[in-house]
């Protein structure tokens, strides 16, 4: 069956000889996998989700108790005062637009600390020229750069005993950046700094890739909201759109607002059937995020043996879904995105090929054949075509498929 499908023994033999070195790391996973298999069930049980909240709403969607309760369930597993999870919300970078708009005015400054945002973000910005961006409307934007794949500690809070900073992003997953992701203990860390500093400034992490990835979330050490995807972790590849915006009351009731319109916000937005899907998809997203972390475990084993650099390593501590690639090699980046296109289940026929897309200054190659356009929780892998020609791969909703994905892009690349 394998060398039908086009695997050669050498190449079965290595992916196997290697996922028995990392069972260890497949353990610790599995752990946390349970640990919030419980959160969602006791959050489920606790707000005494019933068939009825399945139901749709449409137009203006007053009085939509499966919304309700949709929203209470992600407040709890956060830990937070309040939720905004909606399907009205196109992408995370669209939740994360919203937010900022909600909370920052003309004259307030928004500080960065990873250096700078996701691509997406330029022009939301004003990192790069655009009538619509922050910058348009009166907001400053400033950032401080990591150094050794760490906060600037000292420079953070020279910066924030100014007082006149209004908010601070903190981006966990690493985007296209040739940094490392941010760490938990890391994020705890640094909110504990800027709450001494000026407990007045909002404190916003772009939660994207990490949701499930530990057993706490940034808002379990302080952070005032967290922002994230239904398309990727909670989603578990069933929720077709949307996105989450968690945090304080008086903060997503801003956000709310500026999502919908004043005077109505979080009260209106109708769920159009997708309640079900929402919550089903969040009933399975430890598990499809736990097979997303072996699949990347595995990845990194294999491509090490390879020779290839990789990010993290296979039993390094991991912040979200994430595995780099550096390939340092334009066509090897291609044709490794190649294969895994090959082995994806939709479209595994075309070939991916690096082209302009919105909201990207550099060429970009995406290979995801997927159930849900965009969706990065299914097993993807797309790259800027950039020295060093870094290969961003995440996803797999079992574990299985990831493996089977990995083994044709390692054959493509041979």
């Amino acid at each position: 069956m394998y060398k039908e499908y086009g695997i050669s023994e050498e190449t079965f033999n290595l992916v196997n000889k290697c996922e028995k070195e990392v069972k260890e790391e497949f353990a610790k996973i599995n752990e946390i996998c349970e640990y919030n298999s419980l959160k969602v069930l006791k959050a489920f049980h606790d707000n005494n989700l019933s068939e009825v909240h399945f139901n749709e709403t449409t137009g203006y969607g007053y009085d939509d108790i499966g919304r309700e309760t949709i929203e209470n369930i992600y407040s709890q597993i956060f830990g937070v005062e309040d939720s905004l999870v909606r399907g009205q919300f196109i992408s995370a970078s669209h939740a994360l637009n919203v937010t900022l708009f909600g909370l920052l005015r003309p004259g307030d400054t928004m500080l960065s600390i990873c250096g700078k945002p996701y691509d997406t973000l330029d022009e939301v910005i004003g990192i790069r020229e655009n009538a619509s961006s922050l910058k348009s409307f009166g907001v400053k934007y400033e950032q401080i750069d990591l150094i050794n794949n760490d906060f600037d500690y000292e420079q953070i809070k020279t910066r924030l005993s100014q007082k006149n900073i209004k908010l601070v992003e903190i981006q966990r997953s690493r985007g296209y950046a040739l940094r490392n992701s941010i760490t938990l203990d890391k994020i705890q860390k640094v909110i504990k700094l800027i709450k001494e500093v000026d407990s007045n400034v909002i404190i916003m992490v772009d939660n994207c890739y990490g949701e499930f990835t530990n057993k706490e979330e940034p808002s379990n050490f302080g952070a005032d909201v967290c922002v994230g995807s239904l398309i990727k972790n909670l989603g578990g590849g069933i929720a077709p759109n949307g996105a989450y915006v968690v945090g304080r009351k008086d903060l997503i009731h801003l956000v709310g607002e500026r999502l919908t319109l004043p005077g109505e916000g979080k009260d209106v937005g109708p769920t159009l059937g997708m309640n079900k899907k929402i919550l089903q998809g969040l009933f399975f997203a430890p598990s499809v995020v736990a097979s997303s972390l072996k699949t990347a475990v595995l990845t990194s084993k294999v491509m090490e043996s390879l020779g290839y650099k990789v990010q993290p390593r296979f039993n390094e501590p991991r912040t979200d879904i994430v595995q780099t690639i550096e390939f340092n090699d334009r066509e090897k980046l291609i044709k490794y995105c190649q294969g895994i296109q090959m082995g994806s289940p939709v479209d595994s026929n075309s070939i991916p090929v690096p082209g302009d897309m919105p909201g990207y200054e550099d060429q970009v190659i995406m290979a995801a054949g997927a159930f849900t356009q965009g969706s990065s929780i299914e097993l993807s892998c797309d790259a800027p075509l950039r020295p060093p020609y870094l290969a961003f791969q995440q996803g797999g909703l079992t574990y299985e498929y990831g493996k089977l994905g990995l083994m044709k892009a390692v054959e493509n690349i041979k």
